[in-house]
């Protein structure tokens, strides 16, 4: 099973849009975002029936609003998400306490974590592999916006610039 990971889109709609298309593009069977969509709008194209969809709530969105726009197309699983996906257990969160996040990773129920708010991508292998696909570029983050491809078979993690050059 390969999962799409986004988070921190921030109603950036070219990093929507291009989050979309790559997704497309690898085929992914579902997609997880980590939060800080901030309006509604910015979650209606990742409506897709190629995938299913989960989202959870990030520090900077409009929870009601963007609840009932996730739930005509997806799941949206309010501060934390407990998924099965492919067999493999995995946690959602947006990532605004590290404590919470490092606790998630240590404590040993989950296959992975994936998080976001720190816009910097990140990827750490152990008993729980962290996966956080990165976010728009916003100071003091350096990387361009990302996103990345969990494929569940392989354990590979890919990671995609999907900001312009």
């Amino acid at each position: 099973m390969k999962i799409g990971i986004v988070s921190d889109t921030h109603d950036n709609g070219d990093v929507v849009e291009r989050a979309v298309k790559y997704f497309e593009r690898e085929d992914v069977d579902a997609v997880v975002h980590c939060g800080d969509f901030v309006a509604p709008f910015s979650a209606t194209p990742f409506e897709n029936d190629q995938w299913e969809f989960h989202a959870v709530r990030g520090n900077n969105d409009g929870e009601w609003a963007l609840q009932s726009t996730v739930a005509e197309f997806g799941t949206y699983h309010g501060e934390a998400a407990e998924l099965t996906l492919d067999g493999a257990d995995a946690a959602v969160y947006h990532g605004t306490s590290g404590v919470v996040v490092d606790t998630l990773v240590d404590c040993g129920t989950y296959d992975y974590v994936f998080h976001g708010h720190t816009h910097e991508r990140g990827h750490e292998d152990g008993d729980t592999v962290r996966i956080n696909p990165g976010g728009i570029a916003i100071p003091p983050a350096p990387d361009p916006a990302h996103v990345a491809v969990l494929d569940t078979e392989t354990g590979n993690v890919a990671f995609e610039r999907i900001e312009g050059d």
